[in-house]
């Protein structure tokens, strides 16, 4: 296994002076009240990501997201110019649920040439226009110019689909994302077609969630069994540092070094991971990713071997670079102040043979196990949080990003308050 330089003890934190080092309030997490503030504050002001350009490969093809932290689901599609646009799913007659299957609540995709109304038959074209109304003549002076869909505010940056659901954005998506975010442009996403996707409910407020996965001082303890004794052994006792955090605005990064899992002695590792040439990192074989350099803002601390880089969107969308080119995203869908729906996906360049798709689905699986592992501890961690006990926690100087992204959730609440808007970013 590879080392690398070990941070002295401040080394992150104390590059942000504005977060402090004091004891933190999860109050964000517990209060129902707070979580009402949130979904004005944060989710009906921030870009959210919904999707990728993927999952609408031709004129017509649409999918549904159900955005219950804003009290919304939208409709987003390919018109006949090939634009990306996004809509409130309801229809301008009387307010029914515009397209769904056989459940609303479920989300849907598809393709179709118009999108017509259940309930009264009411059409809509690709652009949200009103197309036809039956029994029109039945209406008084009604003009169906003035009944289209209602749109949403849609941007696709590097393939990625987001949506603001303000009336009017206080940025632009470039904006919102920052220097940080958009040096990955020109990274291959456009290659990796190949989708596993994870969903699961949580029982836990969605920056429990988020703080689980924003810094690496629990895997030596909670993942130790994961790995065979003569790796874990070392590791647990050593602890674990990564050497690269950053944050830009609301957004924020870890990166930190790989192993070469082939390099490992036999008792180092899994046998299936021998047998496969796979496992968490990804499989061994890196594939073709039709790029001679990966952008500027991959692998920031030149880790070699390199791991990952985890970039964490403000508020609950993250993109995860691996060393051995793939990638996953999570997201982090509120419900109430106490559950969330999470979602991990994975993306590979599309199997070849057999053997590329044993490795990709060893390491979706071995995602999914070290994913539950991470998940296993959040109940336990809301139902103390919410029996008021200890009202404020210590943080580690690796756990900086979790800091942030508490001071930046009630930054944004605050500023909504008092009716700013200075929070987008700073």
């Amino acid at each position: 296994m590879a080392r690398w330089p070990k941070p002295p003890e401040g080394s992150w934190t104390e590059h942000y002076p504005e977060l402090g080092t004091e004891d933190v309030s999860y109050e964000d997490s517990i209060s129902p009240e707070f979580f009402e503030l949130e979904r004005e504050a944060i989710f009906r002001r921030a870009w959210l990501n919904v999707g990728r350009v993927e999952q609408l490969p031709r004129a017509g093809s649409y999918f549904t997201k159900e955005l219950a932290v804003a009290r919304t689901s939208i409709v987003v599609v390919r018109d006949r110019e090939g634009t990306v646009r996004a809509f409130h799913n309801l229809c301008r007659h009387r307010g029914n649920k515009l397209v769904w299957q056989d459940f609303p609540g479920v989300e849907t995709s598809g393709t179709c040439r118009q999108f017509t109304c259940k309930y009264h038959g009411w059409r809509y074209d690709l652009d949200g226009a009103c197309s036809f109304v039956q029994q029109e003549g039945e209406f008084f002076g009604l003009d169906k110019g003035d009944y289209g869909l209602v749109p949403v505010h849609c941007a696709v940056w590097e393939g990625f689909v987001f949506v603001n659901l303000a009336e009017e954005p206080e940025q632009s998506l470039p904006e919102f994302l920052g220097p940080m975010i958009t040096s990955l442009e020109g990274y291959p996403f456009e290659r990796m077609t190949e989708r596993w996707l994870y969903r699961s409910e949580v029982k836990a407020n969605w920056k429990i969630y988020m703080d689980a996965f924003q810094e690496f001082y629990h895997a030596p303890v909670l993942h130790q069994r994961q790995n065979p004794a003569k790796f874990a052994a070392p590791w647990r006792d050593a602890g674990f540092e990564a050497p690269h955090y950053r944050i830009d605005g609301p957004h924020r990064l870890v990166s930190t070094a790989g192993i070469r899992a082939w390099e490992l002695a036999d008792d180092m590792r899994k046998p299936i991971e021998g047998a496969c040439r796979s496992g968490l990192f990804g499989p061994w074989d890196a594939p073709d990713l039709g790029v001679d350099t990966l952008p500027s803002g991959v692998n920031p601390a030149h880790c070699d071997p390199w791991g990952l880089d985890s970039f964490q969107l403000f508020p609950n969308f993250t993109i995860l670079l691996w060393g051995q080119g793939w990638y996953l995203t999570y997201h982090y869908w509120p419900t109430a102040a106490d559950r969330h729906v999470f979602e991990g996906t994975l993306y590979f360049v599309p199997s070849r043979t057999a053997r590329e798709r044993v490795a990709h689905e060893l390491s979706a699986v071995s995602f999914k196990e070290f994913g539950l592992q991470d998940a296993s501890t959040l109940e336990a961690t809301q139902s103390m949080l919410e029996s008021r006990v200890v009202s404020r926690f210590p943080l580690n100087d690796q756990e900086v990003l979790c800091r942030h992204l508490h001071k930046e959730t009630a930054k944004w609440v605050d500023d909504y308050l008092r009716g700013g808007v200075g929070a987008v970013r700073s």
